[in-house]
């Protein structure tokens, strides 16, 4: 299968002059907010193949200079794409690690299951592979206590003393701004110690290892020890490190951002793909730092972004404002503030349509969709049984009341999201149902899951008889809601893709096997009309494998006749929204609309109060910020003079 597929989301948006500049004069004026060196890469392997052979550099160096490299590895799950390239060069005869002294920067801690052994998982992707000396690994003592640890931990630090102290730290950037496990609140010098993890950290961790129980501690080299190293390496991928990258190099350093500390090294380097990179000012903000490449994209980020800083809206900027803000540029090349107004009014207000499937016997020169074919075809895509009510409920409502043919395909049945107290009150609602109408039948199934439920420990794993159960409540709960859209029940397809239902967390690899499932359904509905999940910082990463199926998909079908009058618009909402100068087809809510959204969401009786994912510390679940966030944007929109509507749901085009 292909890889980085979603790289043509952003890639036709972003000016490779911003992240591959011509040279270092120019490179200079681009990082001029950065304060640690940065190389932004197109995709993930790009990256991780650029830091593989900054490793070999620094592993040959080394040992052509004394005799051996001393390497402090992380095991954080975006370092293992480097360990992997890392063999490559192995295998190429690239570089050799027969010299090497490892020291791995964390285990996790005191108490913890065997299984869970982060130096278990970089020896399954790099040490066994290649050719280092198992007597030059060392790791921390999982016979460590409560009593011992920290006389340990200054053990394995005099351990890199002796070795010569550490020539590279080889590391990742988690999406809360920690380095190793110095959780947020490690201090600039902090040493080897004993770490409690953050909700954030043990959810990383039990996923990593699809284990029911998460780790509560860790140890880890500290902050100080990483520092010592003569060359640190530092990795990011991926939207959900964006922020965390961008505090890491361009904001102020703090124990609350502990990769921010890197701000002191003379020598680091962090590598990261464009996703993560997103944020950076150079990417996000060129125009502060460069000139530009002007495109639609960027003009309309460019004034919304002045309109924020000013407080006003669009048709009220002058020629002034954007001379004090560094926009001179955009008038000089639009002759007048007003041409620029009005262009990038006009093309917001293009985005505005309440007719998402196209307008029939209406010009559709700026309309985002098509007036023909009429009616269309419409096939959508839910991760889980919520994710299409959730995120675009008042974009379905709007296209079965509008005539067309949706349908909608549930990837997986969502059964993790099913507390174990909503499994048990629907099991004893089965149970009293059919009691009464056959009192003196054989109900042992239920019996059977009553009793698997009752004596199942906190966190463990579910037999697939559970899992079908929970399942089933969201799937007829998704059958509620769909119907209160105008859906029928026949049009809803429930693809259980394997990479779901038979793993037992629910985090397989994505295979062929997936992806024939929708390519199926797409060359059997033949659809004018496709609608993806785009949430790709979902925490518990059912949306970035359900999503990449549906992409090796496409990329598979886009030759076919279809699928040249087929339009692709992705869509966010439960874990994220677009931002508003990506927006292409921006569809409004009345009141009453919004309250009909409402009302199919709340079908989803087992999300509503008791679901097991919250996304703050406020306590609100995942569809009360997409109700937020479909509310936000309408404001957006109307605070740059455009209408103003209850609610809007947004959408980006995707091209092959």
């Amino acid at each position: 299968m292909k890889t980085d597929l979603k790289s043509n989301i952003k890639l036709h948006q972003v000016s490779s002059k911003y992240y591959h500049p011509e040279n270092e004069i120019e490179l200079a004026s681009l990082t001029r907010y950065e304060k640690i060196y940065t190389k932004v890469m197109e995709s993930a392997d790009e990256g991780a193949h650029e830091a593989a052979l900054d490793v070999a550099e620094v592993i040959n160096h080394c040992i052509e200079e004394k005799g051996r490299c001393v390497i402090g590895f992380g095991a954080g799950r975006y370092v293992f794409k480097v360990y992997d390239e890392l063999v490559k060069l192995y295998f190429a005869d690239k570089v050799s690690f027969a010299d090497v002294i490892a020291f791995n920067l964390s285990e996790l801690g005191l108490g913890n299951d065997e299984k869970l052994s982060l130096h278990e998982r970089i020896g399954e992707h790099l040490y066994s592979k290649v050719d280092i000396e198992p007597d030059n690994i060392h790791t921390f003592s999982r016979l460590a206590t409560i009593e011992n640890v920290h006389s340990q931990c200054k053990a394995y630090e005099r351990e890199i003393i002796d070795a010569g102290g550490l020539d590279l730290v080889l590391c990742d950037l988690t999406n809360d701004g920690s380095v190793a496990y110095n959780e947020p609140g490690s201090a600039r010098n902090s040493a080897c110690r004993l770490m409690l993890l953050g909700s954030e950290s043990r959810a990383r961790a039990a996923e990593a290892f699809q284990s029911d129980t998460a780790p509560k501690t860790a140890v880890t080299l500290g902050i100080g020890n990483i520092l010592s190293a003569r060359k640190i390496i530092c990795v990011a991928w991926e939207e959900d490190s964006a922020n965390a990258l961008f505090n890491a190099i361009e904001g102020k350093m703090t124990d609350v951002v502990p990769a921010s500390f890197l701000q002191v090294h003379d020598d680091v380097k962090i590598i990261a793909d464009l996703d993560a990179a997103s944020r950076l000012t150079r990417i996000s903000y060129p125009w502060k730092v460069t000139s530009c490449e002007w495109n639609d994209y960027l003009i309309r980020r460019a004034i919304v972004w002045l309109c924020n800083l000013t407080g006003k809206p669009i048709l009220k900027l002058t020629n002034k404002d954007y001379n004090d803000y560094g926009l001179s540029e955009l008038v000089a090349l639009y002759d007048s503030a007003y041409n620029v107004n009005i262009k990038i009014f006009n093309d917001l207000q293009h985005t505005i349509t309440g007719w998402p499937g196209g307008k029939p016997n209406a010009d559709d020169t700026y309309r985002p969709e098509r007036a023909v074919p009429y009616p269309k075809r419409v096939l959508i895509f839910s991760p889980h049984p919520d994710d299409v009510v959730v995120s675009m409920g008042g974009t379905v409502h709007r296209l079965v009341q509008q005539g067309h043919d949706v349908s909608i395909a549930i990837q997986t049945d969502g059964d993790f999201a099913v507390s174990d107290d909503d499994l048990m009150r629907n099991i004893m609602l089965a149970e009293r149902v059919l009691k009464h109408y056959d009192p003196n039948g054989s109900h042992s199934f239920i019996e059977q899951a009553m009793a698997k439920l009752s004596g199942k420990v906190p966190g463990s794993a579910d037999d697939n008889d559970l899992r079908y159960f929970r399942g089933s409540i969201m799937l007829s709960e998704a059958m509620m809601a769909c119907a209160q859209l105008g859906v029928p029940k026949e049009n809803i397809h429930d693809l259980r893709l394997p990479f779901y239902t038979d793993d037992p967390h629910g985090q397989g690899k994505v295979t062929d096997a997936d992806v024939a499932i929708i390519q199926d359904l797409i060359a059997r509905i033949k659809p004018h009309q496709i609608f993806i999940d785009n949430d790709l910082v979902d925490p518990h990463d059912t949306h970035v494998r359900a999503h990449s199926a549906i992409i090796h998909a496409l990329d598979n079908l886009k030759d076919e006749d279809f699928m040249r009058d087929c339009r692709v618009w992705m869509y966010r909402g439960q874990w994220g929204q677009w931002d508003v100068d990506h927006v292409e087809m921006a569809v409004p809510m009345s009141p009453e609309e919004f309250g009909d959204k409402r009302n199919a969401i709340l079908k989803f009786q087992s999300q509503i109060q008791d679901a097991p994912f919250r996304t703050d510390a406020d306590g609100k679940l995942s569809w009360q910020r997409s109700i937020d966030r479909n509310r936000n944007l309408a404001e957006v929109y109307h605070q740059l003079g455009l209408a103003t509507y209850e609610a809007i749901e947004a959408f980006v085009q995707y091209r092959f």
